[in-house]
Formats: C-alpha cells, structure tokens, sequence
C-alpha cells in the first residue's frame, strides 16, 4: 500500500506586531505568537513595532524568545513604526535585519525608575503612616518621606546593573562595541536616519521596505510575499488606556526601559 506524498509546507512570511506599552498581557500575546511562528514553521517574521518601551522583565523575556526563534532558523526583521524606544530598542535588537522610517522617534536607550515624595503634602493634611518592617530598607521609596543617601545609592546600583544589561544587548544584536554604545546611551532619542548613522537601524524605509526584505532574506518573491498575521491584539481605546495606566500606576517603583517625556 502506498502512502499519498505530503505537499511540502509553502514558505510564508509571519507578521507580528507590538503596539503599545510592553508589559503584563503585552508580554504573554507576544509570547504565545512566536510559539505559533515556530509550531508552524514560518522562515521569517516580520516583527512590527511601535512601542515606547515598558518594563525591564517583560522586555527581556521577550527579546530572549525572539533569539530562540532565530536559534531553530526563522529569521526576523523588525519594523520601526512612529515610535520604537527603549525597550522597543531592546526588543528590536534581537532581529537580524531592523528597518526603520527616518522620522520614527527610537533610542532612548537607559533605565528609569520614578517614586512620589508625597510628605509635605501627607504633613499639610494630617495623614501619617504607621510602618513597621523586617529591615531598614524594606520600606525603600515610600511616598511619606524622601529617600536616604543610602537608599539612593542601593537603587542607583540596581539601575546601573540593568542598564549594563541593556547595553550589552544593544552591542550583541547590532555588532557594536560596549563603549560606541554608551557613547549614545544616555537616554536621548533618536530619528530613524540618525539611528542609521549609528549603527541601531539598518536600511530607512516603511514595513512594506521590511516586507521586501524579509522575503529577500529566505528568498521569497519580494512582489509576491503576503505576511500571514499571528497574534493579533485587541486594538480598543479602553485596551490601550489600560496599558498606559498600568505603566503610570502599577508599575510604580519598577526599573523602566520606557520612554517618557
């Protein structure tokens, strides 16, 4: 008995987009898309972005996903839509080839960290808190008092490690030194034709330039190629608010790969 030959899977290009704060569900749609790219086997994924960052876990969580992709052989492109900046950057970096408009706003390459010295305030209305704690610091940035010298250096070092590890991505994804990196890494944002010049991009165009050479990368017909679209997010103004606001106020006391002006 003879078995009917399977049809050879045609090659297809992914797109996946990341629009918005990267955190919480951001991460885990993100996450459960790239194992549907590598289940289905796709050559190439187009990685749409137009993100001003988020939090440093989620970032790195998936930016470690995408090198796994690449490790089973998908390559990926990414796409720099209006904005791509801090952990948009981090993200992006993972990709074999970035492209980008020459006005998307992107860098922004460092760490935050904010907390409210509410105590003049607390003081004016007559609220006081009452903490009690296991150790001096289990307290650090509560909002009724101003930070220690201590305290800042403790929070200062924590920044300082994260942002070696951010670049120390950057100089790995793009082939550039650690030192040409911190050059440029002091926060400031960028234009796409500036990050050109700088090594952050490779080629200045829109997502369908990014399609063209996604195909080119595993050589599909670049007139031809149509992305087949995975992880598709909710797209709603309530959605999007939430997002932000978990940022604003959920998230508070958290190092930030985010841009924020």
């Amino acid at each position: 008995m003879s078995w009917p030959l399977r049809r050879p899977r045609r090659k297809r290009i992914a797109r996946l987009c990341l629009e918005g704060p990267i955190a919480g569900a951001a991460r885990s749609r993100v996450l459960k898309a790239l194992r549907q790219v590598e289940d289905q086997r796709f050559p190439v994924l187009l990685l749409r972005i137009d993100s001003p960052g988020g939090t440093v876990g989620d970032s790195q969580e998936i930016h470690q996903a995408l090198l796994r992709l690449k490790a089973k052989g998908c390559k990926i492109v990414a796409s720099y839509g209006n904005i791509s900046a801090s952990g948009g950057v981090y993200v992006g970096c993972a990709a074999d080839r970035v492209v980008a408009n020459p006005g998307t706003i992107t860098g922004s390459i460092g760490v935050i960290l904010r907390g409210n010295n509410l105590e003049k305030l607390l003081d004016r209305i007559g609220i006081r808190f009452e903490t009690v704690k296991s150790g001096v610091f289990k307290d650090i940035l509560s909002p009724d008092r101003a930070l220690s010298a201590e305290e800042r250096g403790i929070l200062q070092a924590l920044i300082d490690s994260s942002y070696g590890q951010f670049v120390r991505a950057v100089a790995e994804g793009r082939g550039l030194s650690e030192e040409t990196v911190r050059s440029f890494a002091d926060g400031r944002v960028f234009s796409g034709a500036q990050a050109l010049e700088l090594g952050l991009v490779d080629l200045l165009g829109d997502e369908d330039t990014a399609r063209r050479e996604a195909a080119r990368l595993v050589g599909l017909d670049e007139e031809r190629s149509k992305p087949v679209n995975v992880g598709q997010q909710k797209r709603g103004l309530w959605q999007r608010l939430r997002q932000q606001l978990q940022l604003e106020f959920g998230m508070g006391g958290q190092p930030l790969w985010l841009f924020h002006p």
